[in-house]
């Protein structure tokens, strides 16, 4: 089931989102330990990064633990995107990414992100630009187009693919649906039969049986999944296990995801500082314990505490009645 990416082989066809405060270094490399078969860094603005803003080289933070790991990178001037994709060749990245795909309006506004799908003539040129300037295979990820009177992808597909693009990812909305409605996983079976290129199918997997009727519906050659790994980072570990054996495995023991916390909130602590270490790790925090006992007090009360220690504390005593009630059993 690996899929070939230039020179880069992805063993497992299940690949983590790029997620703006979500999928930085902590999380990538928590998640990659299971098993994903690749990870996508946050989006990355290409002028940020060659200004070498502290903040961006951090997003774009790799290690050994993550190969392959993509950087994806956002801009609207091919001269940039090239400039940015070697900086973050020079720096490890085993795959640079193509950002078409992002709805918000800030970036849109900034013609980058999925404003570009308005774009075909821009578009070719930033990844024409981009795969020339680098040694390292160069992806993108778009959207169905626009707005439902354009849904361009196919077309944009084949443009990628003969521009030297290696995969495409699609999440199956337009730009103007931001996040509403349904990801239209049939119509991403239109791009893959417009290209030869491995296509990725993205949008509103949550759960196994998305799995299912995303591969059959889309045709796709692997899944790409943000929002389903809230809180489980085990997500990727059960789906690859299900595609590869149609077996569903159990969510692990609360004493073992308060294991995976624990480390999380610590390597968080590591990267960013502990006061900013402490403000980003809460919404981690809340979707790991989302549908514990108890769980919206126990939420309310770290979002109160200011010292990241006592966080770790209150998080060690709320989790010590499961694993006590596991070892029970």
């Amino acid at each position: 089931m690996s899929i070939q990416v230039g020179p880069v082989s992805i063993e497992e066809p299940v690949i983590l989102a790029p997620m703006s405060g979500v999928s930085d270094l902590p999380f990538r490399r928590l998640v990659k330990g299971m098993g994903a078969g690749l990870v996508v860094s946050e989006m990355i603005a290409s002028q940020a990064m060659i200004r070498q803003n502290s903040k961006t080289l951090k997003m774009a933070t790799n290690c050994a633990e993550e190969f392959p790991m993509a950087v994806q990178l956002a801009g609207c001037e091919p001269e940039v995107m090239a400039e940015a994709a070697k900086l973050n060749q020079d720096r490890g990245a085993a795959i640079i990414d193509i950002n078409m795909g992002c709805p918000v309006k800030k970036v849109v506004n900034g013609h980058a992100g999925s404003a570009l799908m308005r774009e075909e003539d821009k578009a070719v040129r930033i990844l024409e630009a981009v795969v020339k300037a680098v040694d390292l295979p160069v992806t993108l990820k778009m959207r169905t187009g626009w707005d439902d009177n354009s849904r361009n992808a196919p077309r944009l597909a084949q443009l990628a693919e003969n521009a030297g693009i290696k995969m495409i990812t699609v999440h199956g909305r337009t730009r103007c649906q931001f996040y509403n409605g349904k990801s239209d996983w049939d119509f991403i079976a239109r791009i893959k039969a417009a290209t030869s290129l491995p296509v990725i199918g993205n949008g509103d997997v949550l759960t196994l049986d998305d799995v299912t009727a995303i591969m059959q519906q889309s045709g796709a050659d692997g899944v790409m999944i943000g929002r389903g790994t809230y809180g489980k980072p085990w997500f990727l570990r059960q789906v690859i296990e299900f595609l590869k054996t149609g077996q569903r495995l159990p969510d692990p023991p609360v004493s073992e995801q308060y294991a995976i916390l624990r480390r999380h909130y610590t390597d968080m602590l590591e990267h960013y500082g502990k006061l900013s270490g402490m403000r980003m790790a809460r919404k981690h925090v809340s979707w790991y314990t989302k549908g514990l006992p108890k769980s919206a007090e126990f939420r309310a009360d770290i979002n109160r505490i200011s010292d990241p220690d006592d966080v770790l504390s209150k998080i060690d005593d709320y989790y010590k009645m499961f694993c006590d009630r596991d070892q029970a059993a």
